[in-house]
């Protein structure tokens, strides 16, 4: 009896903490989310000289608290499922811890509770409330076209830098030391700044010749803009065709399938987590985990 109550207790704190359907895992990421966002203006509000000064007793303490919080609900999510070495060194899991030991770490380094604004990386639990797995398809299209498209845009970058040299040359030649380009790394850095169009002004041309360089220069980084944007782009409308054929042909393979009934049949995936193996992404009403077979109701 004992074992079947601690097993229950267990089941219960695993749907809380893990599950994004129920109204209690909701309420929970819910909290979470805010705490994360408190913890993460506590560290902004700090770095500021004139209100640490004045309020550095209780911005410390609302550190520690939230870190303490976020410690229990680490060891609670390992408690929690039956492999803790699945969630430890998983993705999120890694990030969870990166987001609680800082303030532990600064009994030994000063200064480093500064990086618990890692816990802004925890803000990516919100794709689980918002169940945004469904629109997966769309980024993959994406990545896919993003990676088609690796090899223009790598020798796009290449003539980039190349670019960058040459006239970050030039710019040394015909401005010189007296006018702040002092050696060609720095004239380089100069060109790669001002074709990017962001112009931080730290050095500017003097003479008329590097100047009117200057101009051509950031007219040529209006179009560079264009370029990498068209290539993905292409790539992206040559991907979404491919993938609206094969969802065409899949439709078409449904409506000569021999059950009429299983036609246009959508399926839609859950926020359900195996408290076995930890995988997620369940489709809707199923009892048992895809990955392990590990039932998923108790």
């Amino acid at each position: 009896m004992e074992s079947n109550k601690k097993y229950t207790w267990k089941s219960i704190l695993h749907e809380v903490i893990y599950e994004a359907d129920t109204p209690s895992g909701k309420l929970f990421d819910i909290l979470l989310l805010v705490f994360i966002m408190l913890s993460i203006v506590l560290v902004m509000l700090e770095s500021v000289v004139s209100i640490d000064r004045e309020y550095h007793r209780l911005l410390y303490i609302g550190e520690w608290i939230v870190t303490i919080l976020f410690s229990v609900e680490y060891i609670l999510r390992i408690v929690s499922v039956k492999k803790p070495l699945k969630y430890i060194f998983s993705p999120f899991g890694i990030i969870d811890f990166l987001s609680t030991i800082p303030m532990y770490l600064s009994f030994f380094f000063v200064g480093s509770q500064a990086l618990v604004t890692l816990r802004a990386l925890r803000l990516l639990r919100v794709f689980r409330i918002l169940k945004l797995a469904r629109y997966l398809g769309a980024s993959n299209q994406l990545k896919d076209s993003i990676i088609a498209s690796r090899v223009k845009i790598m020798v796009f970058l290449f003539a980039v830098m190349i670019s960058s040299v040459i006239f970050g040359t030039i710019m040394y030649l015909v401005e010189g030391e007296a006018n702040g380009f002092d050696n060609i790394p720095k004239s380089v850095y100069w060109c790669v700044v001002t074709l990017t169009t962001v112009g931080f002004g730290d050095i500017a041309p003097q003479t008329a010749l590097g100047q009117l360089i200057t101009t051509f220069i950031m007219i040529l980084g209006y179009g560079i803009i264009a370029v990498p944007t068209g290539i993905v782009s292409a790539e992206y409308v040559k991907t979404s065709q491919k993938a609206d054929k094969e969802n065409e042909a899949l439709e078409q393979n449904n409506k000569a399938a021999i059950k009429p009934k299983q036609d246009n049949i959508t399926i839609d995936l859950n926020s359900q987590h195996c408290d076995y193996c930890n995988v997620s992404n369940h489709r809707d009403n199923a009892d048992f985990c895809y990955n392990c077979g590990h039932p998923l109701h108790h």
